[in-house]
């Protein structure tokens, strides 16, 4: 894990607009889609499972539940060792539930953006992806760690052979799959008006780039969640389906804390 330690100081409100919205899509019986909303902890997550109907659902819960236990960071190192600490939890609890059930196979791929005062990191691992849109553009942070991807990288498949190769979804990293999980980073400076998506595989696999920028450029967080479900679902949804939308507007927490101000004066 790479880290933050540029990123430091003095704990800061900002404000977020963020919006969340899943399905289970109309071919699986069972939604193994998990996701976090928590702007007061500046911690936003997807997490798709993978095992199987509950064993599935069990660990993208299980990846969220130790996230949603990160509390409140006093810097963006402490903020990224609290993530750190809580991704070796996780993936030390499935172990020991896929122990006690014989050894089943269980994981949860994890896309998570954390922010202290004006800095974002977009840790993952597997296929859920993190975008971020800014300025009419959107940019692709993670990179699907598929076995697709691999051989597209070493120059073994083209872009549009890697769509349709047959093992594309067979996913490389995950937590709780091996005895350290492996989960890469980004990070960078926030702009007034970056919006990030965050999104389980059921979402790109039926609604491109671009058509992602449309829906979140053209409303507010949750709607654009709700858009983009609406999109996949009208194109089959074969998958389960998630996605989180976050929109930095620092200019709402600088007028939150004039009202503040303002109401001690009476």
């Amino acid at each position: 894990m790479t880290s933050l330690a540029s990123c430091s100081g003095r704990a800061a409100h900002v404000a977020f607009e963020s919006g969340a919205a899943t399905h289970a899509g109309l071919v699986r019986e069972r939604n193994e889609d998990s996701y976090l909303l928590a702007p007061e902890m500046g911690v936003w997550a997807v997490a798709d499972g993978m095992g199987g109907h509950e064993a599935g659902a069990l660990a993208s819960s299980t990846v969220i539940a130790e996230l949603k236990s990160i509390g409140s960071a006093v810097s963006a190192p402490d903020l990224l060792a609290r993530f750190e600490d809580r991704v070796l939890r996780a993936n030390a609890r499935l172990d020991q539930i896929a122990g006690q059930q014989g050894g089943v196979l269980m994981g949860s791929t994890v896309a998570v953006v954390l922010v202290y005062e004006t800095f974002y990191a977009a840790a993952w691992s597997g296929d859920s992806r993190i975008y971020r849109i800014r300025n009419d553009s959107i940019t692709q942070l993670s990179r699907d760690h598929t076995e697709a991807q691999d051989l597209f990288e070493k120059g073994l498949l083209s872009r549009e052979d890697a769509r349709s190769y047959p093992r594309r979804n067979v996913i490389t990293r995950a937590i709780g799959v091996d005895m350290t999980p492996e989960v890469e980073l980004e990070h960078g400076v926030l702009e007034p008006g970056d919006t990030f998506v965050l999104c389980s595989d059921g979402l790109t696999g039926h609604v491109a780039d671009q058509e992602i920028i449309g829906a979140v450029a053209a409303d507010e967080p949750q709607q654009a969640c709700d858009a983009l479900i609406a999109l996949t679902l009208g194109r089959g949804a074969s998958d389960n389906v998630t996605v989180v939308v976050v929109r930095y507007r620092p200019e709402l927490a600088q007028g939150s804390s004039m009202a503040e101000l303002l109401d001690r004066r009476g």
